[in-house]
């Protein structure tokens, strides 16, 4: 068994606990179910949002509302770089998985166009 990442982002509607919360939720759900993953393959997760999201920890829903309470998780911001895609969560998922695994990226309304 080896670990993989498996990556994915979407942008939030506005920086409101609500609005992040259902934007975790919403990319959290997706990347599981395309990869199928279980929670006790998660080795961590990690967070990022840009500087303009920071009404909530999105890993406070993972482990709130996923039961993701033994999984572990850190929040970070982005680097403010010049022109990029603003209101963005995004997140690394890594996973202990089979050597023929092939991770599927999630990348959810705006964030569309980071890929």
């Amino acid at each position: 068994m080896i670990t993989k990442g498996i990556r994915g982002a979407i942008t939030v509607e506005n920086n409101s606990v609500e609005a992040l919360r259902e934007a975790a939720l919403e990319l959290l759900k997706e990347i599981i179910t395309k990869n199928n993953i279980a929670q006790d393959k998660i080795s961590h997760v990690i967070f990022t949002t840009t500087s303009d999201l920071n009404a909530e920890f999105p890993a406070k829903f993972a482990r709130l509302e996923l039961g993701w309470d033994s999984v572990a998780m850190m929040c970070f911001h982005e680097l403010d770089v010049p022109n990029s895609l603003a209101m963005c969560l995004r997140v690394l998922i890594v996973a202990n998985c089979e050597n023929d695994f092939i991770p599927q990226f999630v990348y959810l309304k705006g964030a569309s166009k980071l890929r």
